[in-house]
């Protein structure tokens, strides 16, 4: 295995299962009012964050490595204060991975390295899947507080044996 084919793999791993079955885990423990609440005007709901996340997956990945249209916009994302239940809203999401996780999955390592402007931002292909596996992680970090917040004791992703972290999240 290459550093690349490595890369390729793990990018793909958290972007097509662990963090997506996080969030998954999350809207389906998520009181059904909590969805598109907001702590005040300037903050964002786990609506927008979702609406966010597929947003900018499209845009970095499907549209602007895979050669997409990109038709985004980004500021309707976080203006939205309502737009789907929690289940049509991850299915997008979901869709959208799926779509992203073909392009990633065709790359090779002489692709990593080729360039791209994406936001108007001059990035290489891997600075793209970089940027989007660790703005994924950020987001998804906020859903789970959130959720944490909204419905307390509900969901746990790891157990603690003796100082192990010991995932739950698979089940």
């Amino acid at each position: 295995m290459t550093i690349a084919s490595a890369f390729i793999a793990r990018s793909r791993h958290y972007l097509a299962y662990e963090y997506p079955t996080k969030i998954r885990r999350c809207l389906a423990t998520l009181p059904a009012d909590a969805l598109w609440r907001r702590a005040d005007e300037r903050s964002n709901s786990i609506g927008n964050l979702l609406l966010h996340l597929e947003g900018n997956i499209r845009q970095w990945i499907v549209s602007n490595v895979g050669g997409a249209p990109d038709h985004r916009q980004r500021s309707a994302e976080f203006a939205a204060l309502d737009g789907g239940d929690a289940e049509s809203l991850f299915a997008a999401l979901r869709a959208t991975l799926d779509e992203a996780d073909v392009v990633i999955a065709a790359l090779g390592p002489e692709d990593l390295l080729a360039r791209r402007t994406i936001q108007g931002r001059d990035v290489s292909v891997l600075d793209a899947v970089y940027h989007v596996v660790e703005h994924f992680s950020l987001h998804t970090g906020q859903i789970i507080l959130l959720t944490k917040q909204y419905a307390p004791g509900r969901i746990q992703f790891y157990e603690d044996a003796g100082g192990l972290a010991i995932p739950r999240w698979r089940e």
